[in-house]
């Protein structure tokens, strides 16, 4: 199959999302058998006498999501930040200045920085974090949409024509969201992230939506989410904690960078939820773990440990576990517990911490 999709186209793998929608527990065995399942549905696909037009979406789906994992699966190993926002944020605005800021800031941490490829917010947190720091994933629409300077030609840049192939990319592929004020792409984006932390089909990751400096873009759009859909009992009060709105740079780096304290990584392992950790807890920690988060296990309790022999990753062998039968309904919950454990080994400070500060240190 040649790669028709890429004009401009010429480790061990980070942790892969465990979720049911985006799940690698297979990664290390042989694929043969999961081509041939394709083949196979395809070959239905002529008993079935589906439509032409219907044959040319999945056609263009498989062959666009084939070629963005090739390309994404040689930087597997770096952490990754998704960045939303509008196109048309001109460069005399403030959240373009923050764009900038936000994606020079995650690439000194050693971050990628993967927007859209398109101009405006898109462009500012390329150019923030540089050509080489840069990953760009552009949707191919009539306007707007030309590749920005820094990330035109790049062989880390990819065109798809689906919105939910780009978008299920974003999500995949990343470690954490950042969504700077936007049209109907950047609530559209926004809204499928939210849905899928909160319903378990994308592992935790920090999201942050970033207001101007004294703006009210996304605090309006937390006091609609805090009125109505808590108001109304339409999701739980920890639902809440899924995400963060600040008008500060420093503090959304920060709520990016300290959420990989201490937590590292998530998969499960059959029935078994498995946290893999930079630090074991101590002892006083998971003693208030087993205390205050037993109302989301569905039995037993909270175990530290070491790999169980399923997980099958070697680069992550030496860290140590924390094992538990989670009852896969409360997200928010979960969310909640990973900031304890961050909490327990991470000093609390008053007062955000700059750029120039060093950030947490990675595993």
């Amino acid at each position: 199959m040649t790669d028709d999709l890429q004009p401009h186209s010429t480790h061990e793998p980070r942790p892969a999302d465990a979720s049911e929608e985006f799940e690698h527990r297979e990664d290390h065995q042989p694929i043969d058998d999961l081509v041939e399942r394709i083949r196979l549905t395809a070959d239905k696909l002529l008993h079935d006498h589906t439509s032409r037009g219907d044959v040319k979406i999945l056609d263009r789906t498989l062959r666009e999501l084939r070629y963005a994992f090739k390309v994404f699966a040689k930087y597997r190993d770096r952490r990754k930040v998704t960045v939303f926002g509008s196109a048309r944020t001109t460069p005399d605005k403030p959240a373009y200045q923050q764009a900038m800021e936000f994606g020079r800031a995650m690439a000194k941490a050693g971050w990628m920085v993967v927007t859209g490829a398109g101009g405006g917010i898109m462009e500012a947190g390329h150019l923030g974090s540089g050509r080489e720091m840069a990953m760009g994933l552009n949707i191919m629409l009539p306007f707007e949409q030309a590749a920005n300077s820094v990330i035109a030609g790049d062989h880390k840049l990819v065109h798809m024509k689906y919105f939910f192939t780009r978008k299920l990319m974003f999500v995949k592929e990343c470690d954490a969201l950042v969504c700077l004020p936007g049209g109907m792409g950047t609530l559209d984006e926004a809204m499928e992230v939210l849905t899928l932390l909160q319903t378990g089909k994308r592992n935790p990751a920090p999201v942050v939506f970033l207001d101007e400096p004294g703006g009210t873009y996304w605090q309006t759009f937390h006091e609609f989410i805090e009125g109505n859909l808590l108001g109304h009992a339409m999701i739980s009060p920890e639902d809440l904690r899924l995400y963060k709105v600040t008008d500060s740079v420093d503090e959304a780096a920060y709520e990016v960078l300290n959420f990989y304290s201490m937590y590292h990584s998530m998969r499960y392992v059959r029935d078994t939820l498995v946290f893999r950790l930079n630090k074991p807890p101590s002892d006083e920690l998971l003693a208030e773990i087993n205390r205050d988060f037993a109302d989301i296990l569905v039995e037993g309790r909270f175990v530290v440990s070491g790999p169980l022999p399923e997980e099958n990753e070697p680069g992550l062998a030496k860290l140590p576990r924390l094992s538990f039968h989670f009852n896969r309904r409360n997200l928010g919950r979960l969310r909640e517990l990973i900031d304890c454990l961050n909490r327990g080994y991470v000093t609390f400070v008053e007062k955000i911490p700059s750029q120039d500060d060093e950030p947490p240190a990675e595993a």
